[in-house]
């Protein structure tokens, strides 16, 4: 799997197990329609095993840790249960490791893996989420970091985390230290023999992903990059430029430049297109049809205000489709870009290297994360369809 895929869940029992070269601390939460716990019992870990239809289960340290959920079990106010894991080692980052998600049925058949790509400082990671969507269950790939620990993730997921008295000191003249992040779980328990977990303080948003703070960044197809520069996300005026050129000289083609925008349940809000050129009160603008493709610079420009965009919009997927009929292996140079509206800087770019004979392409996301930024991923993906109509259902898949 690719971070935002998705898979559907045939079996009622599914198993998520986190492997690594390290041993890590595996957990779920139980998380209503709001994001949230309904209360600490719903976060579940070595400490407090068992919840409502989700449990934990201990590799005992020769096999990886894992939670199990029981779909028929789960309460029906719960939309979704979020796997997360956490190195064991006090302060130690997921720079230089790869745990790998397995989602497996009843029978231990594995379903799909996963592997978050380009971790470096995060701490704690919320790596597959398994939820409920028009009465069926999926599989999610997250990949979403934290810098500070699993403090960080239960405090977003509305989970109590309470500072706990600092210890004496083991001799007369310690050596200064960074205060630690508390661990949730032992606010709520004794923890194990092993030394608690420890983190550095959280830096700013983004951190341990690629960024902005470098400059430009040139994407290929499923990598991702967090719209954070500076420390700060990015929540201004975008502009998603989309261009192409006609493989063949002398050729027109006429392509045409959307935006889907989704809600939280990958829904369809509302699309932006040539015929529909400003959704979501003005959030969200399009420059209209260019008919030829000729010429350099991009040929159609959609504006998107992060910053005005409802609060329920979680995606927008954007797309090209060939209405009158012609392939993709008729188009030369595809690609889209992001650029800052207020300078004209260039932020992210996708260039499209392949193509195959088809009319549609979804070009690349923009995701809104827990934490409030945003994350653009390059998709690439073919589809056929001649217009944004037949892109809904294959967008919502890719989110």
């Amino acid at each position: 799997m690719t971070p935002g895929s998705n898979i559907p869940l045939t079996a009622t029992t599914v198993t998520v197990d986190v492997s690594a070269p390290v041993r890590l601390d595996v957990s779920g939460l139980l998380l209503t329609a709001d994001g949230k716990v309904r209360s600490d019992d719903d976060f579940i870990f070595y400490n407090q095993p068992a919840g409502a239809g989700v449990t934990y289960r201990s590799g005992g340290g020769s096999a990886p840790d894992a939670i199990v959920v029981d779909t028929a079990s789960v309460p029906a106010q719960i939309e979704k249960i979020v796997v997360t894991a956490s190195p064991d080692a006090a302060g130690q980052t997921f720079q230089g490791i790869e745990p790998t998600a397995t989602v497996r049925g009843a029978d231990g058949q594995v379903l799909a893996t996963f592997t978050p790509p380009q971790l470096g400082a995060e701490t704690a990671l919320v790596v597959v989420e398994v939820y409920r969507r028009n009465g069926a269950w999926k599989a999610r790939a997250v990949g979403q970091g934290y810098a500070n620990g699993l403090a960080g993730i239960a405090t977003d997921f509305g989970v109590s985390v309470e500072e706990e008295p600092a210890a004496a000191p083991p001799a007369p003249t310690p050596a200064p230290a960074a205060p630690a992040t508390p661990d949730p779980r032992a606010a709520m328990s004794t923890p194990p023999p092993a030394a608690p977990q420890a983190a550095p303080a959280a830096p700013a948003p983004g951190s341990g992903k690629i960024n902005l703070d470098k400059g430009r960044v040139s994407l290929q197809k499923n990598q991702t990059v967090s719209l954070v520069k500076g420390g700060r996300p990015l929540l201004s005026q975008v502009k998603m430029g989309l261009g192409w050129e006609p493989a063949f000289r002398g050729k027109d083609i006429d392509l045409d430049a959307s935006v889907i925008a989704y809600g939280p349940q990958r829904n369809q809000l509302d699309s932006c297109y040539f015929g529909r050129l400003s959704i979501l009160n003005g959030a969200v603008k399009h420059s209209g049809d260019n008919l030829t493709g000729e010429g350099g610079g991009d040929d159609e420009v959609i504006v998107v205000d992060l910053g005005r965009l409802p609060a329920d919009v979680s995606g927008l997927v954007f797309t090209v489709n060939s209405f009158s009929g012609q392939k993709f292996t008729e188009v030369a140079k595809a690609y889209c870009r992001l650029v800052d509206a207020a300078t004209d800087e260039e932020l992210v770019r996708f260039d499209l290297t392949s193509a195959e004979p088809q009319t549609g392409v979804l070009m690349a996301k923009l995701i809104r994360q827990y934490s409030g930024e945003w994350e653009m991923t390059a998709i690439g993906d073919f589809v056929k369809s001649r217009t944004v109509r037949g892109m809904v259902k294959p967008g919502a898949q890719a989110l």
